[in-house]
């Protein structure tokens, strides 16, 4: 691999962009003796599996002493034979059953040809028996599952909520009776709004359990995350102590061979308008995929959009073509979500077999599908979390063959902090993942939901927490729920007509939904939700599906929909909005490391905050430079959201000294910048998306009588990210003042500052008093 990173060098193109070069050595397997049920060792050494890995033996011990199990190892590393070996032990012991959840069709496929396989091996009446039960089935083959009674049920969470929970009493009474293992996969995938859906689901299914006599185990499979067991406990709702970890892989692996590869600043007088802008991270991601396809190295380049996929794709198949490559270029696919089932698994097979030489996707590829071991991976562009970066690597690795993984930049905050920094991408603790299944926003559709599949009792408590009884109260009283005495104590049924759980989403936050329709044909070719589309679909946005640029020419509020014509407009759009924000109740605060016990030092609080915010206009941005071409105002609703927040006030002895040194512009630009940089590296530290934090900076709040910097949750009620915030804030700080003082623009850029969702346009922004702000507040007088 060193050779090839050497021939990389000398392309054409390269101007210096490797930032960096790590090897992560080789690893050799250590294995374990296991005793296991004879019919099923012999299954397994037909497959090849003639021994387990520790790691594996380990968490089947586990399960087998009735711990609950959480495996934190490496893509590839054979965690489902930590499931499926006391999954099908149990059921030809005694018929015990199985519950797996995975979070894409496509997995779930995956794991029932494997099980399928392994279960056909055991030979007749061995009462193992594998069919998942998703929405791709007819309802014909859903009742023939049922029929059928299956020792191991594949499902997904919104199955789960839509189509077994529901239907327990009359339907799945044989499953939920002999259930004694319930497998959730790719558990770090369950956090934010989804995680906290799905931990309420959980807790339904906990107490159906309950009621059925049954009390099943969980085995939780996830990535690498910063806090493994305390996120398993969270989503499943089963005590911490209660989980053993598993998380010392000791699978083979090859040398991983890993380069940092920042695209070159522009030229032609870039530099001189100091804008921090550098060249596109997939035309640089193309050019390395195209040179190592060519060289015969089976790559896979992982991007973020499923359009940027399919067209990457075909761009790269026409260059190897240009150089006189036609048979490899017959042989690169793009790989998404969106298509259908067979094609996905004709890739898949592919992939497996070498026919592919090639292929783009999007993190559908990042789960555990079996595609085999690539010999290069490349990441267009920051995945988000540290957590998907090793994911998507650990696609990369034949065996134990050397394997090259290649992450390139992009011009944001994130990317261009760790190309400067790749210590804190090697070596950075993991991210933790993050849910609040206490949301009151999201508990009374759930607690109705569990009155609709059982009579509910002031003993559910136990299930869904403190807030069990008000939310009851309030559910009675708009009729949602009916009290009923018995010999027994009280009892709440739900009352309402309907299904509530096919009245609610586990995916979305809001009823409203506005749809987007094609004015050529009319088809609605997506939908938004309602705060969602006053901010990409208002009279005038630019918008982008499937390849295709629009442009949204009405949006009928009365109708809830938006017209959209394809366009050929070379700009992007981004509105302008008003925000305020009132703090309802101060939850908890803790001192900042600044100053003493004095009235002037800076203190940081949790808070019940709502925000109302009004989309005034919105900006044309030329697609290159970012310059503003054009703006225009709009006439939208206010739209207010309850949520919890973090926030810090400047304290007097630190803003008297910003001020005399800056304008009051500046000051407040300062302190804008401030927002913006703490906002960016979020999902440095949790798992989330830039997307799900909002921030406001005030020169004074009526609140506090202070500067102040509010940094909230973008979801009603909070999803637990602030929360999460407020705890490691002082850290937050201090790499955000790192972040802002290491870039080289002169009035911020998108690399630092700038952010694609301001409201105020990135007016203004000023780096020098965020950067000392900061700095300040996260060190105590002693170390500064």
């Amino acid at each position: 691999m060193n050779e090839l990173v050497d021939w990389l060098r000398g392309r054409p193109y390269y101007d210096g962009q490797i930032a960096a070069h790590r090897t992560l050595p080789a690893r050799g397997a250590t294995h374990a003796d296991l005793d296991l049920e004879p019919r099923l060792e012999s299954a397994l050494a037909d497959r090849g599996v003639d021994s387990l890995y520790n790691h594996q033996a380990d968490a089947i011990e586990a399960v087998r002493e009735g711990d609950n199990v959480v495996i934190a190892t490496e893509t590839a590393s054979g965690k489902s034979l930590a499931y499926t070996v006391p999954a099908f032990e149990r059921a030809m012991d005694h018929g015990g059953r199985t519950l797996y959840i995975g979070p894409q069709n496509a997995l779930i496929a995956d794991q029932q040809e494997s099980l399928s396989d392994l279960a056909r091996g055991l030979g007749f009446a061995s009462r193992v028996s594998v069919d998942q039960y998703t929405g791709r089935l007819s309802k014909t083959e859903k009742r023939d599952v049922r029929d059928r009674r299956p020792t191991v049920v594949l499902s997904n969470p919104d199955m789960l909520h839509y189509a077994l929970l529901p239907y327990a009493d009359r339907l799945w009474e044989w499953f939920f009776s002999s259930l004694e293992l319930v497998v959730i996969d790719e558990v770090h995938s369950y956090r934010g709004v989804f995680g906290t859906q799905v931990a309420l689901v959980l807790r339904r299914l906990n107490r159906l359990c309950e009621q059925f006599d049954s009390q099943p185990q969980f085995v939780c499979c996830s990535a690498t995350i910063g806090n493994p067991v305390e996120h398993a406990s969270r989503i499943t709702g089963r005590e911490q102590g209660t989980f053993r970890l598993v998380d010392d892989d000791t699978s083979a692996r090859g040398p991983r061979h890993w380069l940092l590869w920042n695209p070159p600043e522009y030229g032609d007088g870039w530099q001189d308008r100091g804008s921090g802008r550098r060249k596109s991270s997939h035309t640089e991601a193309k050019q390395l995929f195209v040179d190592l396809v060519s060289r015969g190295h089976q790559t896979l380049a992982f991007t973020r959009a499923r359009q940027a996929a399919e067209q990457y794709a075909t761009e790269s198949s026409q260059e190897l073509r240009e150089r006189g490559e036609s048979d490899l270029a017959g042989k690169v696919r793009a790989y998404q979500a969106a298509l259908k089932h067979d094609t996905r698994r004709e890739i898949e097979a592919d992939l497996q077999s070498g026919d592919l030489r090639g292929i783009w996707s999007t993190n559908a590829l990042e789960l555990g599908v079996d595609v085999g071991g690539l010999d290069a991976v490349i990441l267009d562009g920051y995945p988000g979390t540290r957590m998907s970066a090793s994911q998507q690597a650990g696609r990369a690795g034949r065996g134990t063959d050397p394997a090259l993984v290649a992450f390139v930049g992009g011009e944001d905050q994130l990317d261009q902090f760790l190309m400067k920094h790749p210590e804190e991408f090697f070596e950075a603790d993991p991210e933790r993942a993050v849910s609040d299944p206490e949301n009151r926003e999201l508990l009374p559709d759930h607690i109705a939901s569990a009155a609709a599949e059982n009579w509910l009792s002031v003993g559910d408590e136990t299930f869904f927490g403190d807030a069990f009884p008000e939310i009851v109260s309030q559910l009675e009283a708009e009729g949602r729920l009916e009290r009923r005495q018995t010999n027994d104590g009280l009892r709440w049924t739900y009352s309402d007509d309907g299904s509530p759980q096919h009245e609610m989403s586990l995916r979305t936050v809001g009823d409203r939904e506005v749809d987007l329709l094609d004015a050529r044909s009319n088809d609605v070719i997506a939908t938004l939700g309602f705060d969602d589309a006053l901010r990409d679909a208002h009279r005038g946005a630019i918008y982008h599906q499937q390849g295709q640029t629009y442009e949204v020419s009405k949006l009928n509020l009365d109708r809830d929909v938006a017209e959209l014509q394809p366009t050929w407009a070379d700009y992007y759009t981004q509105v302008l909005s008003d925000k305020s924000i009132v703090v309802n109740q101060d939850l908890t605060k803790k001192p900042l490391p600044y100053g003493d016990a004095s009235e002037e030092s800076s203190t940081v609080h949790y808070a019940d905050v709502t925000v109302t915010e009004q989309i005034t206009g919105f900006q044309r941005k030329d697609r290159k430079t970012g310059d503003v071409i054009g703006e225009e105002a709009l006439d939208l609703p206010e739209t207010t959201l309850r949520t919890k927040a973090l926030y810090f006030t400047v304290p007097p002895a630190v803003e008297s000294d910003l001020r005399a040194d800056h304008t009051d512009d500046e000051f407040n630009g300062g302190i804008h910048a401030a927002e913006h940089g703490m906002i960016s590296l979020f999902p440095f530290m949790l798992l989330c998306d830039r997307g799900d934090i909002g921030g406001i900076s005030t020169p004074y709040h009526t609140h506090t009588d202070r500067s102040t910097v509010f940094i909230y949750d973008g979801y009603p009620g909070g999803v637990g990210l602030t929360e999460a915030g407020f705890e490691i804030v002082d850290d937050l700080m201090a790499r955000t003042a790192e972040l802002i003082n290491d870039c080289d623009c002169a009035d911020g850029c998108p690399a630092c500052v700038q952010s694609p969702q301001c409201g105020n346009g990135n007016e203004p922004l000023t780096k020098a008093p965020a950067v000392r702000l900061l700095e300040t507040l996260s060190q105590s007088e002693s170390d500064q």
